[in-house]
């Protein structure tokens, strides 16, 4: 904590401010999100279609959309998009806590989801314009944040929730409104290069579609996204079936989110530090990804309680989150300044956007792969089924990237047109 300390204090005010800005976006959303379909299900009622089309509005709003959120950070600079995401998703969380209708809930949902649309881009844009060459740094410092933020928030929320969840809406929205407040005073002004000002957007994303070794990249790292979700899907389904009781199941799963920020906070700066002191830049990536994918083999050897006893399947799954969040400390400082170097720093937050959203598309497959996987093999009991394909998959992503880095089509910055 002391070194994060230290090193925060030596990045300028805008950067700092973004990673507090992150910290604290992360805090209201997580402490809400968690509990959301809960409270759909529970006290308001919902069938489990509208539940699922209330959680799908959201994720489509989100991840559909990066690509036009940063878009438009490139046109009309990244502190307007920060703050507009920041007041769209104050109106979204204060909207879920006073509506009960299904359309009024869609529309809530849709806010939201979109609110991240327009500033994540914008957000990590200027971080990496900011930061210069120190984006590595920046990132790690920033992922350190993030993950804080994600720690704290089910916390909050967890406490909060159990007096009512629309007041958790409350609160979430008040983190929103005040981060706005923040930005619009202390966050300076800073517009995105651009070749011209006169492009259209079709012409800007052919350009960045047209970006070969962007886009390989882009696809290389799904398995990176599908991989690290687990610790939201395959891991706690995990733990649902190991323990005795809803009360362990819920003490396990949150024990989940513990040790991955844990992890992440005690041990990004030494990690990215050492990573870069021995493998550089695109080699830990590989590196990353290669710890990611060995993450879900404790979980091969124990796939189930009945042999070793509950106590070892439960401490595996929790070594299988470490791993997965040390997996992705690995990769996230390098990931995004790879991103910023592929893009020849032109257009930067809309190859951000376009590449959350080929991500985002990932996700989803992944993670409709992943749940028919968990289910088939619990049916067919061979339940190590599903661990091997996780692992396979990021084994074929390994490949892929080794490959990426040997031919040399991660390291040169290429030239815009």
């Amino acid at each position: 904590m002391k070194q994060l300390i230290t090193q925060f204090r030596t990045f300028d005010h805008p950067s700092r401010l973004l990673m507090i800005n992150q910290f604290g976006i992360n805090v209201g959303f997580y402490m809400l999100m968690p509990y959301l379909a809960g409270y759909l299900a529970g006290p308001l009622g919902l069938a489990a279609w509208a539940v699922g089309l209330v959680l799908g509005v959201r994720n489509f709003s989100q991840q559909g959309m990066f690509l036009l959120g940063g878009t438009l950070a490139d046109r009309f600079g990244y502190k307007p998009l920060i703050v507009a995401g920041c007041v769209l998703r104050t109106a979204g969380f204060a909207l879920l806590a006073a509506v009960g209708s299904l359309p009024a809930l869609v529309v809530a949902s849709a806010a939201t989801g979109f609110a991240g649309a327009l500033f994540n881009p914008a957000v990590r844009a200027y971080l990496a314009t900011n930061s210069g060459e120190r984006r590595v740094e920046a990132f790690a410092l920033f992922n350190a944040f993030y993950q804080g933020g994600i720690l704290l928030g089910p916390l909050a929320g967890l406490a909060l929730t159990a007096l009512d969840f629309r007041l958790t809406c409350l609160v979430a929205a008040a983190v929103f409104a005040v981060l706005t407040v923040v930005q619009v005073r202390a966050l300076p002004q800073q517009k995105a290069r651009r070749a011209t000002e006169r492009t259209s957007v079709l012409a800007e994303w052919r350009a960045v579609g047209a970006n070969r070794p962007f886009v390989l990249f882009g696809l290389a790292m799904i398995g990176s996204y599908v991989l690290s979700f687990q610790v939201y899907l395959a891991l706690p389904l995990q733990a649902r079936l190991i323990t005795g009781s809803e009360t362990a199941s819920t003490a396990l799963v949150t024990s989940l989110f513990v040790v991955s920020g844990a992890v992440a906070i005690a041990g990004q700066l030494k990690v990215t530090a050492w990573f870069t002191r021995r493998w550089g830049p695109v080699r830990s990536i590989v590196i990353g990804m290669a710890l990611l994918s060995v993450a879900f083999v404790p979980l091969l050897l124990v796939p189930s309680r009945a042999a070793f006893g509950s106590v070892p399947a439960a401490a595996v799954v929790l070594l299988s989150a470490a791993l997965l969040a040390l997996g992705t400390i690995a990769v996230f400082p390098f990931e995004m300044d790879t991103v910023v170097r592929l893009s020849g720093n032109h257009l930067v937050a809309t190859h951000y956007g376009f590449y959350n959203t080929v991500v985002g598309v990932g996700i989803m497959l992944g993670n409709l792969f992943t749940g028919t996987l968990f289910d088939l093999a619990r049916q067919a009991g061979w339940p190590q089924l599903v661990w091997a394909g996780l692992t396979l998959i990021g084994g074929g992503c390994v490949l892929a990237l080794y490959l990426l880095d040997r031919s040399g089509q991660l390291t040169a910055e290429p030239v815009p047109a």
